[in-house]
């Protein structure tokens, strides 16, 4: 029986894993990088390993480093959770050669099925239907280029380890192609250690299914139903969901059978899962993941199971536990992944630190590797949490899920938070008519949206924190001189009344609102004109960064970060972040634009495509960087010459650096 278990990961799965360990009696170590020394999954587990610097290639890919740790530890066997090396045959063979045990397939079998090239020939091999493309892995990029350029359009590009969107790209028109197919690769190298690419033909307006399984090794198999993970951004996951929502009966039976047929086939050993995409009423597969998926809690919802127990087991045992008369799936089960991501500026990454994270009143289970006060890292994914929500029905699923969410609190970096909200009542999510590309499209659509008006009960909470901080940072000289040198409001003997000129601006994103106010009445309250509205308010401290607001008649409670410059906070009616300005006659205009090409986040510059003096035509790729395992371009604004270049490969770039300029033609 397996004693101590070395976690080779990292922040909410790290901390997953170990629970359940701690659960059957196991010890628990893990490992960190240099970047992660006081993580959460470091601080929980108790015991780490620094393995490397910040890099995944120097740290959780490093493969000597994590079977030096599991020796150094003591540990018996390595659980890879998901990502890193989870999906690594030469690190299985190093465990074998170390005499660990590695909580998941023999190394085998992930060269059968964990990339993409060489799985789909074995599912073709199994009967199993297969989307049409290239029939094995391609390492030249010029090969890439005929082969696209000979396939009728749209094709997808997938890079063979990958998974999470990354180091894929649909190609819908032959122009920059050499450019994408480049980009793919590195993408996939970068963030996979492998830059082989497989070519499909794009099946534009699918469903993404999942069926989760296990195989003792010796051909024997069980599913343990099937996820909808259709919504997705970009072909990264947003929302999952267990089981599929309106699926026809005999289609789920026969994509259960196929999954199950496959795994079978190849003598899978451990938990896996297949996946497939949806047409119509036909079903395609799509490719193996040989390990835990970050969705696998709605799973374990809607079955009762603990599938890192389940892994456990069959590593120790080389038996399956259950039969497939024993797996239930009952109710319905809806999983968000909340990410430091900007859902308007086309869900760029963010990265920093998280001053407030609390998840104690959403009432809905939380899987989580942050902390308040912990990093999000450049360098790893920008996911904070994921929030799951079971009900005896879907319905009743996605309103615990849409009222867990409305309990979550994050302040200090942008969030898709509010994205979620109105993700989980589109109507194509609420009937379940949704296809893979339908936030993609519906983003596209909309273009660059102005945010929506923020209610009247933040603008005033944030006024009266920017009171408050200016009155905590001044000496007490009386309270009519006091107000008079922060409102603008004089003594008089009338009525108590907003003062004649506003105290100061309020601004949030490109909108702005001038803020007047009166003395405080007996009560306490101030009477607040903001724009054109006018309210009565208080805000009081509670405890630990929360506030009451009396707005209006209105008491709302409020988690509130910040100083007299600028303020984050978060309520029942969203997430608010403005900042203020002494009021000084009139709000400056916006600076015009100058050609200064700025970074759109945190991140590392992998690519300068150009010199300074080339021309360069609009939209023309002129600096690639890299972060949270993605790539991004930044571009010409217009026609004209790069006229300065401020950044060189390999540098680290703060978000809103300038990192070149380009003069008009």
């Amino acid at each position: 029986m397996l004693k101590k278990i070395l976690i080779a990961n990292r922040g909410e799965i790290a901390c997953r894993i170990a629970r359940t360990c701690r659960k059957l009696g196991l010890e628990v170590a893990t490992v960190h990088s240099s970047a992660d020394r006081f993580a959460r999954h470091v601080r929980e587990i108790g015991e780490s390993v620094e393995i490397g610097d910040a890099a995944p290639s120097e740290s959780y890919l490093n493969i000597e480093a994590i079977v030096a740790a599991a020796k150094r530890v003591g540990a018996d066997a390595v659980h890879p959770g998901y990502g890193f090396v989870s999906e690594n045959a030469a690190f299985v063979r190093a465990l074998d050669v170390a005499g660990l045990t590695f909580i998941g397939p023999r190394a085998e079998t992930i060269e059968r099925v964990g990339g993409k090239a060489s799985a789909k020939l074995e599912a073709a091999r199994l009967g199993v239907p297969v989307i049409p493309g290239s029939e094995g892995a391609m390492t030249d990029p010029a090969e890439v280029l005929r082969l696209v350029r000979g396939m009728k359009l749209p094709v997808l590009l997938k890079a063979v380890a990958g998974g999470g969107g990354r180091g894929m790209a649909v190609v819908e028109t032959l122009e920059g192609l050499e450019l994408r197919i480049e980009s793919a690769m590195r993408e996939a190298e970068k963030a996979f250690g492998n830059g082989e690419l497989i070519v499909e033909r794009y099946l534009p307006h699918v469903r993404h299914l999942e069926v989760q399984v296990a195989g003792d090794g010796r051909g024997h198999a069980i599913h343990l139903f099937e996820r909808e993970c259709t919504l997705q951004r970009r072909h990264q996951k947003v929302i999952e969901e267990a089981p599929s929502a309106g699926l026809d009966p005999r289609l789920r039976e026969a994509i259960l059978a196929d999954a199950v047929k496959l795994v079978a086939g190849v003598n899978y050993r451990g938990l896996g899962t297949v996946e497939f995409v949806v047409a119509g009423d036909e079903h395609y597969f799509l490719e193996v993941n040989p390990r835990l998926q970050v969705e696998h809690p709605v799973t374990e919802e809607v079955t009762g199971l603990d599938l890192v127990e389940l892994q456990l087991r069959i590593a120790a045992t080389g038996v399956l536990p259950l039969t497939q008369a024993e797996v239930r799936c009952t109710g319905h089960a809806f999983e968000a992944r909340l990410c430091a991501e900007d859902a308007a500026a086309g869900f760029l990454p963010a990265s920093g630190r998280l001053q407030v994270v609390d998840f104690s009143r959403v009432g809905v289970r939380v899987e989580s590797g942050v902390d308040s006060g912990d990093e999000i890292s450049p360098h790893y994914d920008s996911m904070i949490a994921k929030l799951i929500a079971h009900g005896p029905d879907r319905e009743s699923a996605r309103r615990a899920l849409v009222a867990g969410l409305r309990e979550s609190t994050v302040i200090g970096l942008v969030t898709n938070l509010r994205f979620l909200h109105e993700l989980l009542e589109w109507p194509e999510t609420r009937d379940a008519s949704f296809h893979t590309r339908l936030i993609d499209e519906r983003h596209a659509e909309r273009g660059v949206v102005a945010p929506a008006a923020p209610p009247i009960e933040h603008l005033a909470a944030a006024a009266l924190h920017w009171l408050a901080q200016q009155r905590a940072g001044s000496p007490a000289l009386g309270c009519w001189t006091l107000w008079d040198g922060f409102t603008g409001w004089r003594l008089s003997s009338g009525p108590i009344q907003a003062a004649p000129q506003p105290a100061l601006v309020l601004k949030a994103d490109r909108a702005e609102w001038p803020v007047r106010f009166s003395a405080r009445d007996v009560n306490g309250a101030c009477t607040l004109v903001i724009g054109e509205e006018m309210v009565n308010a208080t805000l009081q401290p509670i405890a630990d960064g929360r506030y009451l607001l009396q707005c209006g008649g209105r008491a709302l409670e409020l988690a509130m970060r910040g100083d007299a410059q600028h303020v984050e906070f978060s309520s029942a009616l969203g997430s608010g972040v403005f900042t203020a300005e002494p009021y000084l006659g009139g709000a400056a205009g916006d600076a015009a634009a100058s050609g200064q090409l700025g970074a759109p986040m945190m991140g590392k510059v992998v690519a300068v495509k150009g010199a300074v003096g080339d021309a360069l035509v609009t939209g023309q790729t002129v600096i690639v960087l890299e972060s949270m395992k993605m790539e991004f371009h930044v571009t010409a604004p217009y026609n004209g010459s790069l006229s300065s270049l401020r950044c060189r490969i390999g540098d680290m770039v703060e978000r809103h650096q300038v990192l070149a300029e380009v003069s008009p033609a």
